[in-house]
């Protein structure tokens, strides 16, 4: 539906109006013909035109033409201003010269120019008339009968996403269509194509029968790599199939980052409403960084109107510049995202890297994964199907998510109770037995150890036994207020400063403790305390930072800033860093040594219950470091391990990351 326009008269073009009279005042019938414009009446407007001009063309060829370009040149606030009485030339009684200003706001701009109206006195029904010799010039500049009003869309870039290193992450790219020529396929070609592409013929009869369809029209089925060479060989085969290019975007890194970038596609009508400045068609971030950074990552197309011309060159009467996207760069170390994807194997977990020095987060693993190239290029429904009924679900982001972070929260529970002063690292607590309790008010229920201890347990021994009792006693010292302080320093049960959107950490569900089993349960890392592994890694940054945690960044170009301080000292720190490193060299996780490096850290298994009393399944963790180089610490998560030793998995999956690591950095 064609625009309303505004129309403006220049001062003193009313007196000179209301002067004249009748078929002597030819400024009455320009003025006129403007109103029909500014009406959108172009049957209107064809009634001012002279006869000679109405010859050439019918009212109902000018009317559908002309409204139809006005209408997609998207024309709007059209300012005509009239000329003065001073302005009129008389060539001689029969004809007038009126020199006009229009301004037109189009989809590409505002047009501005000069138009000479020639205006003829002719006998009508109605009498003499000034009536206007009418040419295409009349509407756009240097627009002649014949010439054609073309539109062109300036296509720009999405931003792309590169990694610290200015390796790619998300890049333009092009991918090729399959489909068919309308009419050029029969029924056996459509069988053997249809084959080929893991589609139906009814698939393919379906997109045929689409209303814009005609005989000779490529239609889209499938968009495929351009690397797939086999497949478009066998397609190249069927007669009837035909290719083209087409614009994609490109994941280099594939699966081993597919959570981590997420994809783009095209706009549903939901997203239309809720965001501005898209249109039907265009492409949007669905997923990871490709959604978080929506708003730098947009390009806006440009757009130009320009006169089509027989014999000259082309006139460009408008023209809106394209708009690039903005390049968005991470902390995340692609080699290394890639490199610890490969070490999960498909197994269902996660993992992340984060540098305790600046906080910049190096990877965020999520397994299994999807290829967001597939989603870019238009997945066919079949294969998300697939990847959405798999079991071990492959479209979670485990990465976002929080886990029961089992032993691997006892040296954050010993640093809350020794900043509380209720915990003496070096003094040992007399544990007898694999079982213990509080007292007779806790009935039947007891904290369990793995090994008995030999004499009185102080914290380095209880790090490298991973002895739950001691950290329960530890917990039950400090109290409720004091762990829940505590732990709130350590950035449990607050906001979480990070870009990318995880789940928060928490205390318990509620927030606080309701029971002494709950609080004791928290102290080796069960209950109801849940983080994301992220969020894992960057608070043992503070035993490696000076007892200083810091803000976790996503964005490169972020300043490092602290988010917590003083969590512990650099006394009580190295006694944590001795136990973790003593978990590898005598402890749970002694598979973890790696030549030439001083791995240290800390296992855990978290039994995941629907309640207290019951078994459930196991994740096996593993958060450590190389104590010779702790450019990183890497918390790693491995689901369902049960079967492979609870934080066995876990940690054999951390050395062969290593062990590769170490590899790919010589």
């Amino acid at each position: 539906m064609m625009k309303r326009f505004a129309m403006f008269l220049a001062a003193g073009s009313a007196a000179l109006i209301s002067g004249c009279s009748g078929p002597e005042a030819p400024e009455s019938e320009l003025e006129a013909y403007v109103t029909e414009w500014q009406d959108n009446d172009y049957g209107g407007m064809y009634e001012h035109f002279t006869q000679e001009t109405k010859s050439s063309m019918t009212k109902k060829e000018f009317t559908e033409r002309y409204k139809n370009i006005m209408s997609d040149i998207e024309m709007d606030k059209l300012q005509v201003e009239l000329p003065t009485e001073e302005d009129v030339k008389m060539d001689n009684d029969q004809t007038a010269r009126l020199p006009l200003q229009i301004q037109m706001e189009t989809i590409a701009g505002p047009v501005s120019f000069e138009k000479e109206a020639v205006m003829k006195l002719e006998e009508t029904d109605e009498g003499e008339e000034w009536l206007i010799d009418w040419d295409p010039s009349f509407l756009l500049p240097d627009y002649g009968e014949g010439d054609k009003v073309r539109i062109q869309t300036l296509e720009a870039q999405r931003g792309r996403i590169f990694d610290r290193n200015g390796s790619s992450l998300a890049v333009n790219g092009t991918a090729l269509s399959i489909g068919v020529n309308a009419g050029a396929i029969d029924e056996a070609g459509k069988a053997q194509l249809a084959k080929l592409l893991g589609l139906t013929t009814e698939d393919i009869n379906k997109q045929l029968g689409q209303s814009w369809v005609q005989e000779g029209y490529f239609v889209p089925l499938q968009t495929v790599a351009s690397s797939n060479k086999e497949l478009i060989k066998k397609v190249s085969t069927v007669k009837g199939a035909a290719t083209a290019s087409r614009a994609v975007r490109v994941y280099p890194y594939g699966a081993a980052a597919g959570h981590l970038t997420g994809y783009t596609g095209e706009i549903s009508a939901e997203e239309l409403k809720e965001n501005k400045g898209y249109t039907q068609g265009d492409q949007i971030g669905k997923r990871g960084l490709e959604q978080l950074f929506e708003e730098r990552l947009k390009e806006t197309d440009g757009v130009q109107i320009f006169i089509e011309k027989k014999e000259e060159e082309p006139v460009v009467i408008a023209k809106k510049e394209p708009k690039n996207g903005q390049d968005v760069k991470v902390t995340i170390n692609a080699e290394m995202q890639k490199t610890l994807f490969e070490q999960m194997e498909g197994a269902a977990g996660t993992a992340s890297a984060v540098e305790p020095a600046s906080g910049d987060v190096l990877a965020l693993v999520s397994s299994p994964s999807f290829d967001p190239n597939e989603f870019a290029r238009g997945i066919p429904a079949n294969r998300y199907t697939e990847l959405q009924d798999d079991p071990k679900q492959p479209l979670l982001n485990r990465f976002a998510a929080a886990y029961s972070p089992g032993s691997t929260m006892k040296p954050i529970t010993a640093s809350v109770a020794m900043n509380a002063g209720k915990l003496d690292p070096a003094a040992g607590k007399t544990i007898e037995g694999l079982q213990w309790q509080k007292d007779a008010s806790w009935g039947n229920y007891r904290v369990t150890r793995v090994s008995e201890s030999a004499g009185p347990v102080n914290l380095e021994s209880a790090i490298v036994a991973s002895d739950n009792i001691y950290f329960a006693m530890a917990a039950l010292d400090t109290g409720a207020d004091g762990m829940k302080a505590g732990l709130q320093s350590f950035g449990f049960g607050v906001e979480y400063p990070f870009a990318y959107p995880v789940r928060e950490s928490q205390i318990s569900n509620t927030g606080t403790f309701d029971s002494d089993i709950l609080l004791a349960d928290t102290g080796y890392g069960q209950g109801e305390v849940l983080t994301s592994m992220t969020h894992l890694a960057n608070a043992y940054g503070a035993f490696l930072n000076k007892g200083t945690m810091m803000k976790p960044l996503l964005l490169l170009d972020d300043e490092p800033s602290v988010w917590q301080k003083e969590l512990v000292t650099e006394e009580q720190a190295s006694i944590i860093r001795k136990g973790l490193r003593g978990v590898v060299e005598r402890g749970t996780a002694r598979a973890a040594n790696v030549e030439g490096m001083a791995i240290s850290g800390k296992t855990g298994t978290a039994e995941i219950k629907e309640k207290q009393g019951t078994t459930g399944k196991e994740n096996g963790l593993f958060v450590s470091y190389d104590a010779n180089n702790p450019s990183f610490i890497l918390a790693l998560l491995v689901e369902d391990a049960a079967e492979a030793g609870g934080s066995k998995e876990a940690v054999d999956k951390a050395r062969a990351f290593y062990v590769k690591w170490k590899s790919y950095r010589k």
